[in-house]
């Protein structure tokens, strides 16, 4: 019985791509502490660069994505021109280091369209060095898939797709105002295969309004023919406080909680059935991916774009709302469009807000990360540097014991198979932060 947990995932815990995560970032760290940062950086590290692209062409009800809807080709050509200085603001600071990962998300970024997308490579390329990049991936809807855009993607070096199919039954696709039958996919990964780029990823989601777990393992099967690398099965986040536009979904047609464990749970065993390997909460990847080579390997990574592989010494994050990571802490630019431009406009950097990491943030983020990438974490590694025994936390995780979702054997914690859509759960009993902070989360399964 899991009584209690289906209780407590009800409790909001943060998703932990970052530890402290984004709503504990302060104005303290800006702008020219950021700048202070960057100018310090070794011309040796590497770089991944994350581009933030804010637009779509609609606005789907279910997102919570920094992003808006635009119609017109002026804003997203003077976004472009934004990325472009901000590009040339960060390599005065850095010098041409080598970027090993660049990934675009949004929002849509293909809206930037076949020109805009060759014209930012370009930049990068000639203020960096991509001799070394090694994965180039990007978002993409595949309602807005083309031949012209699948071959600049590949002109482009992307080596990566990963698409939005969330849900492929019609019903849901109403309720979530989506409308992308499996043909519409299938045409998308055709074209991109078409082109070269032959690693796929598929990102489905569970917790959507009127779905089924029926609609859920119909749509893991169809997903399946397209035979993509990787999945990502996401549990839909319903926070309207943080973005009015979910308030149009009725949330007397969203599963309830136990339909959602149901969901990940079908989900879960089909993709397992199916061949492929759980790679921490939410991803799977074919035996021969790069990802479950990481998680045999112990290299196994997790940032703001989900699991990876990327081991780079730094993260850059370009655009709006977009989050950096760097030896000293994480930076984060103005969320807002208006903010974002006034900044690059007048010569300076984005960055609002931001947190620079304690000894302690650095030792709970290593915890947390383990847990979420391996499952296992050994606390002995990190109690003599800590100068402690964790007896809190580990109490704090005694009713995870009680359920069987989890064992301790000494200090060594190891989360059982039952226990993985709990992880952010788990995580949280060493996030110091969350009991004394007013910020809002989605639910934790």
């Amino acid at each position: 019985m899991l009584s209690q947990h289906l209780s407590s995932s009800h409790r909001a815990v943060p998703r932990y791509t970052s530890y402290p995560t984004a709503p504990h970032f302060k104005a303290a760290v800006g702008a020219e502490m950021y700048a202070s940062w960057l100018d310090i950086l070794p011309a040796s590290d590497s770089l991944s660069v994350y581009l933030h692209v804010p637009f779509c062409e609609r606005l789907c009800l279910y997102c919570g994505c920094h992003t808006k809807a635009v119609r017109q080709v002026a804003p997203v050509e003077a976004y472009a021109e934004l990325l472009v200085r901000e590009i040339n603001l960060v390599a005065a600071r850095t010098g041409s280091c080598r970027i090993s990962h660049i990934h675009w998300g949004g929002g849509t970024p293909s809206i930037l369209g076949p020109n805009l997308l060759r014209k930012l490579v370009a930049e990068l390329d000639h203020h960096f060095d991509l001799t070394s990049l090694r994965d180039h991936a990007i978002e993409l809807d595949p309602r807005f898939v083309t031949k012209p855009l699948a071959e600049a993607l590949a002109d482009i070096r992307v080596t990566r797709a990963s698409l939005g199919v969330q849900d492929l039954s019609d019903h849901v696709q109403r309720a979530i105002g989506r409308l992308q039958p499996f043909h519409m996919v299938e045409r998308a990964v055709g074209l991109l295969r078409d082109g070269g780029i032959e690693r796929i990823n598929i990102d489905l989601m569970y917790g959507l309004p009127s779905q089924s777990v029926e609609d859920v393992c119909r749509t893991v099967a169809q997903s399946h023919k397209l035979k993509p690398h990787r999945f990502a099965v996401f549990g839909y986040a319903h926070v309207p406080w943080f973005k009015p536009h979910q308030k149009l979904i009725d949330e007397k047609i969203l599963p309830p909680q136990p339909m959602r464990i149901a969901q990940a749970g079908a989900a879960h065993k089909m993709l397992r059935g199916l061949g492929y390997v759980p790679i921490g909460l939410d991803h799977y990847a074919q035996e021969t991916d790069s990802l479950t080579n990481a998680l045999r390997t112990g290299k196994l990574r997790r940032n703001f774009q989900g699991y990876t592989t990327d081991d780079a010494d730094v993260l850059i994050g370009l655009g709006a709302s977009a989050i950096g990571e760097l030896p000293q802490g994480y930076v984060q630019n103005a969320p807002d469009i208006g903010g974002y431009s006034r900044a690059i406009a007048s010569g300076q950097l984005a960055t609002v807000r931001g947190i620079a990491l304690s000894d302690d943030d650095r030792m709970r983020g290593r915890i947390i990360s383990e847990l979420m990438c391996n499952l296992t974490c050994d606390l002995n590694s990190f109690a003599h540097d800590a100068d402690r025994t964790f007896e809190y936390e580990i109490d704090a995780l005694s009713p995870f014991v009680a359920d069987g979702l989890l064992r301790i054997e000494g200090h060594r914690i190891v989360v059982e198979e039952s226990g993985r859509p709990y992880l952010r759960l788990i995580a949280a009993a060493f996030d110091s932060y969350l009991n004394s902070s007013h910020a809002r989360h989605s639910v934790g399964v």
